[in-house]
């Protein structure tokens, strides 16, 4: 005689709504994340050395000149010392309320980085979009 109650043979069960409700915030949260790129204000327009500049502007250009000791000139003037706030008024006299100048940076190969940003920094913060970057072009081995 078997006095054993009869045992019913239940499958094991996994529950996945935990993880589905995981792996639904995590998607969310990363398309979220990603609508929080910062858009930078300032286009700098990367030239390629062996471009010819467009002369559609008639208007002279605005040349910001950083020398190797760090120093600024503005359209060949040499400013009296190299703090932004100097540099930021002598851009402003040059240039007036015009900031639709095409601006081109000039930096010395051998000047600090920090040199180079402080301009980008002043003339983006005045509102100038078009900045150009001067490059010198490579002469072909062998040419003088």
């Amino acid at each position: 005689m078997n006095l054993r109650p009869a045992r019913r043979h239940e499958e094991p069960e996994i529950n996945v709504v935990s993880l589905i409700d995981v792996v639904l915030l995590l998607v969310v949260f990363f398309i979220l994340s990603a609508k929080f790129t910062d858009e930078g204000r300032l286009r700098v327009h990367l030239p390629h050395a062996g471009d010819v500049p467009p002369a559609s502007q008639s208007a002279e250009p605005l040349v910001v000149s950083v020398t190797q000791s760090g120093t600024y000139l503005v359209n060949d003037h040499q400013l009296i010392n190299s703090s932004p706030e100097i540099l930021r008024s002598a851009i402003l006299k040059e240039a007036g309320t015009n900031r639709s100048l095409r601006v081109t940076l000039r930096a010395d190969a051998h000047a600090t980085h920090q040199s180079v940003i402080t301009a980008m920094d002043v003339l983006g913060r005045l509102g100038f979009a078009e900045i150009n970057v001067a490059t010198v072009k490579d002469e072909p081995a062998g040419k003088p």
